[in-house]
């Protein structure tokens, strides 16, 4: 599943093509999206309107338009955004292409463009809402906070963590304390900061969160810098692979040497996602 790298990676990669740009139709082909697609609202929402700003709330990309509306994106586990030329009887729609954004010439083409979203898995999400109430929509109304924001610190954490019994992990991963963290770099930051997985949130001392908050903020910023992390064939919006998990240094590396004490690294399962480790220089 993309990550917040990943959707921040395919942000950027928009964002040259689309700012400023006019959605002159939207089409829909299949609705049976995670919920399901309301094919006449996003029209009348997106249809003849401007972007006028790219941005990203978790794992949402989330496209401002004029008018007040905003367009809003989840990749789900197979989700693709990708631009291309306008579709023609030779070169039809492709396969899984749910919902098409027919774009006017602008920003750094001189030619129309659509803004195709493929998910084979449908698990995916395309819709539109006001932008003013965006923050208190269900979607969106639960989330933590961003950990490439400013509120976003070692002692934010560990009051939020404060009394917990939940494994460090479980905590970093649930988007009601910090968003976008997900299974990859939360193992990553664990691993740099030293912090074994399962130890419980609430009995990790503050001058660790303040190490472990840099470690999430490092991690995540190398892996926008290198493109993400391709292990479901995620590309980004103009359709490059990106190359973080060559610098992985536990996840998938289960029973290879640790880079940095040699002894074999670990993978447990918890709440059921796999978890690595390195039993040496974490604890």
């Amino acid at each position: 599943m993309p990550e917040l790298p990943e959707v921040e990676v395919l942000k950027r990669s928009l964002e040259p093509h689309l700012v400023g740009r006019r959605i002159r139709s939207v089409e829909v082909r299949e609705v049976r999206l995670r919920e399901p697609v309301r094919p006449k609202l996003l029209a009348r929402h997106c249809a003849g309107r401007r972007i006028v700003r790219l941005r990203r709330r978790s794992k949402y990309l989330l496209a401002d338009l004029e008018g007040g509306y905003t367009l809003v994106i989840h990749l789900g586990m197979s989700g693709r955004l990708t631009l291309a030329e306008p579709a023609t009887p030779a070169e039809p729609p492709e396969l899984h292409e749910h919902v098409t954004f027919l774009l006017a010439p602008g920003g750094a083409s001189r030619k129309p463009q659509r803004l195709r979203f493929r998910d084979p898995r449908r698990f995916g999400l395309v819709l539109s809402l006001k932008t003013a109430t965006l923050d208190r929509d269900r979607h969106f109304a639960h989330l933590g906070v961003e950990p490439l924001s400013e509120a976003f610190s070692g002692g934010l954490l560990a009051h939020r963590a404060a009394g917990r019994r939940a494994p460090v992990k479980s905590f970093l991963m649930d988007a009601r304390n910090v968003v976008g963290v997900g299974n990859i770099y939360v193992c990553e930051a664990l691993f740099r900061a030293g912090i074994h997985p399962f130890r419980s949130a609430g009995r990790i001392a503050l001058r660790r969160w303040d190490t472990l908050a840099g470690a999430i903020v490092e991690v995540l910023c190398r892996a926008i810098e290198q493109g993400g992390t391709t292990l479901n064939d995620f590309l980004d919006g103009e359709g490059n692979p990106g190359y973080f998990r060559t610098a992985l240094d536990v996840y998938g590396r289960e029973g290879e040497p640790c880079r940095r004490c040699r002894r074999p690294i670990r993978r447990k399962v918890l709440s059921q996602r796999s978890t690595f480790y390195c039993p040496g220089c974490q604890h």
